[in-house]
């Protein structure tokens, strides 16, 4: 997919970026693909790979919940790495509020060069483990409107990291490839005991490559018991069940 392509793409979905767009993601690939060299921030460096499976894959969201496109959500965006799907989405939506959570400084450096290089505002950066950013003390408990994760972890472990962090009547969204609704299955439970109840699961494919996609939909209907998220590393061993 080359910046053409991209653009007409979004175009049939009633997304129409504009020529200052087109050039702030121009140039957010030139950075990945130049800081890439020597931080590890994603296999995929290609042009027409990243317009698609980054740029493109990460605005799906936004097809999936249109108040994306429209209403100045706050969102969060957890184990964000080089950005996606969070800094993709405010370029195409600049009204969104969005905070990046990150547990790697060189990740969160990365993003602080590229945010001030792309003119972005109202982003702010994070440098800190998912498990700790929404505990049980933290300002940023319960706080958001939406979170977003993709290529963090299986859903039973997302659950625990990112729906601390959703305010009540608020939304999560996890950005899954063809084995999300095995994932899911599998953390029922987890979403229950979080707060959460599943909305919906959009099943997508990205043009050209028809590669398949889901999005999980679930809106935080309850809140969060203080025990939750637990310690660093404890959700990925042990997953609530």
């Amino acid at each position: 997919m080359n910046p053409d392509e991209f653009r007409n793409t979004l175009l049939k979905h009633q997304i129409d970026l504009n020529a200052e767009q087109l050039q702030q993601f121009a140039l957010y690939y030139r950075q990945l693909v130049t800081v890439n060299q020597h931080v590890n921030l994603t296999a995929i460096t290609e042009q027409s790979a990243v317009y698609l499976k980054h740029f493109y894959d990460s605005l799906t969201g936004a097809l999936v919940v249109p108040q994306l496109q429209t209403s100045p959500l706050r969102i969060c965006d957890v184990g964000a790495g080089a950005g996606f799907p969070s800094l993709p989405l405010k370029i195409a939506f600049p009204q969104l509020r969005v905070t990046i959570v990150d547990s790697l400084q060189k990740r969160i450096n990365f993003l602080s060069e590229l945010v001030d290089q792309l003119g972005l505002s109202g982003v702010e950066l994070v440098h800190e483990r998912a498990e700790t950013f929404a505990g049980k003390k933290s300002a940023a408990r319960e706080s958001f409107d939406l979170v977003t994760a993709r290529a963090v972890a299986r859903m039973s472990v997302l659950s625990e990291l990112c729906l601390p962090a959703v305010k009540v009547g608020g939304l999560f969204l996890a950005y899954k490839g063809s084995a999300g609704e095995d994932e899911l299955a599998a953390a029922q439970g987890a979403i229950k005991q979080l707060g959460g109840q599943v909305q919906q699961v959009a099943k997508l494919a990205l043009p050209i490559e028809r590669e398949p996609r889901q999005i999980i939909v679930v809106k935080k209907v309850d809140k969060t018991l203080g025990k939750y998220p637990r310690r660093p590393g404890i959700p990925a061993k042990k997953p609530l069940a």
